[in-house]
């Protein structure tokens, strides 16, 4: 028979250690988005320079640099489950140490690797390996990341600490942004297309050092070391019932999402992985209409509607800012009124105003000040989402599954809906010639999003993690 699981005590952590929790756990996705965003929006440039031997079209360059970008993200499950198994074995702290260090290496790598003019068909080859080594460590530092924060978070805070999550790949692509802007200025387009697309990379070495740095100093989280035990505890004794720390708590109900046979026992495979697809169901409109709003835009700007590189980069980066304004304040609002609100507002917004958005962009007799704004208020409706989506997930499974149930939910969902975004897009504005292809994508995806978020419990943000 399936026995309820009930809330352990939140753990009081020192402010000090919460705010290194929050900087350490948040450097390295600052640093995962970043690239993955310079990867998009320096698309064309790349697909010049490893996928276009003599006698391709430019289109079918374009496609396979997005086939590359979403071979990346269906690496992320992977990556997800073997450090996710890590992270919920052997801690936290050391997973995020070892894929920052992957992250790093890689990325740096992409800004040395010759092109396919210097090295021929092996040039291809070793970016897209290099993606996939990205896609791995990208898959481990979601769920390591959101573990460490939520579960360092204060009470009453874990929404705004997960948002955290969120903010920083709001910087991340606004980093990316920036920089590729600011390379367009100084640099003409042939020493862009020649080296200048390199220096991007070839940044996150002094950052990735950085991150590791910071990961080194912080401590396992209480959360892992209840249900692990201390050194020389043996960590059977914490599954006793008459262990302080497995005391039910007055006035607390069961947890319905993963429900497991006895105390901190992981859950079944069977319902682990219900509750992964239900996880990922509850991200794919947040997945799908981020990349679409954030990353894809600017490629689809130039190759549909014409618009020149420094026009769809401003439109990325108004987009992107308006994600990062939302992301803080959504996930803080969810911490007072539920996570359930905040989402399925974000996501039914996405549903009815992806059409009149899009057809906004493609009127060349619109204002560019109405563009702005409306690019501007697409990013804020996905940061609704993205807000409260990290603690959300934390607050679905148990602390000894919860890198790897979190993680691979969230894998799933960007492997499938962001990862192939631009590659499922490019080519079907290729092959319809509807250039309102964007909005079918993010309306659909983002009305099943509803569908999903609608089984949330009202009260999940006012309960302890789980064990």
């Amino acid at each position: 028979m399936t026995a309820s699981v009930h809330n352990q005590p939140q753990d009081t952590v020192a402010p000090s250690r919460s705010r290194r929790a929050l900087v350490a756990g948040s450097v390295g996705n600052f640093i995962e988005w970043y690239e993955f965003g310079v990867y998009g929006y320096f698309a064309t440039v790349i697909a010049a320079n490893f996928f276009t031997p003599e006698g391709g079209s430019d289109v079918e360059a374009l496609i396979k640099t997005y086939a590359s970008f979403a071979l990346a993200f269906f690496f992320r499950p992977v990556g997800a489950a073997l450090f996710g198994r890590l992270g919920d074995r052997i801690g936290r702290r050391p997973t995020l140490v070892l894929v920052i260090l992957l992250m790093t290496g890689a990325t740096t790598l992409i800004g040395l690797l010759p092109t396919y003019a210097t090295l021929g068909a092996a040039a291809p080859w070793l970016l897209t390996l290099l993606r996939v080594v990205q896609g791995l460590s990208a898959g481990g530092e979601f769920g390591g990341a959101v573990s460490i924060m939520t579960e360092f978070a204060p009470p009453g805070k874990r929404g705004l600490y997960g948002a955290w999550q969120s903010f920083t790949v709001a910087l991340g692509l606004l980093g990316g942004a920036g920089v590729a802007a600011l390379l367009t200025l100084l640099l003409t387009q042939a020493d862009l297309d020649s080296w200048g697309w390199r220096l991007p990379f070839l940044l996150t070495l002094p950052m990735g050092l950085a991150a590791l740095w910071l990961r080194l100093r912080i401590e396992e989280t209480p959360a892992f070391t209840r249900t692990h035990g201390e050194p020389g505890e043996a960590p059977d004794r914490l599954h006793r019932p008459d262990h302080p720390d497995r005391q039910e708590q007055p006035g607390r109900g069961p947890r319905l999402e993963v429900p497991v046979s006895g105390p901190a026992v992981a859950p079944g495979p069977g319902e682990l992985a219900r509750a992964i697809a239900l996880g990922a169901g509850r991200l794919m409109g947040w997945s799908a209409a981020g990349y679409t709003f954030l990353v894809v835009l600017p490629t689809y700007l130039q190759s549909t509607l014409n618009a020149s590189f420094r026009q769809a980069l401003l439109a990325t980066v108004l987009a992107n800012l308006g994600f990062a304004l939302a992301i803080l304040p959504a996930g803080a609002l969810s911490d007072r009124i539920g996570r359930r609100p905040v989402m399925t507002a974000g996501a039914a917004l996405v549903v009815a105003l992806a059409f009149p958005l899009l057809n906004l962009l493609q009127d060349p007799a619109a204002p560019t000040t109405a563009k702005g704004l409306a690019v501007l208020a697409a990013g804020a409706v996905v940061g609704l989402m993205a807000g409260p989506g990290p603690a959300m997930l934390a607050e679905m499974f148990p602390t000894r599954v919860r890198c790897t149930g979190l993680g691979l939910s969230y894998a799933l969902s960007n492997a499938v809906f962001s990862g192939c975004a631009g590659l499922i897009i490019t080519e079907l504005v290729k092959r319809t010639g509807d250039a309102d292809i964007p909005a079918y994508y993010v309306a659909v995806t983002c009305a099943i999003s509803v569908a999903a978020l609608l089984t949330l419990r009202g009260d999940d943000h006012r309960r302890s993690l789980r064990d």
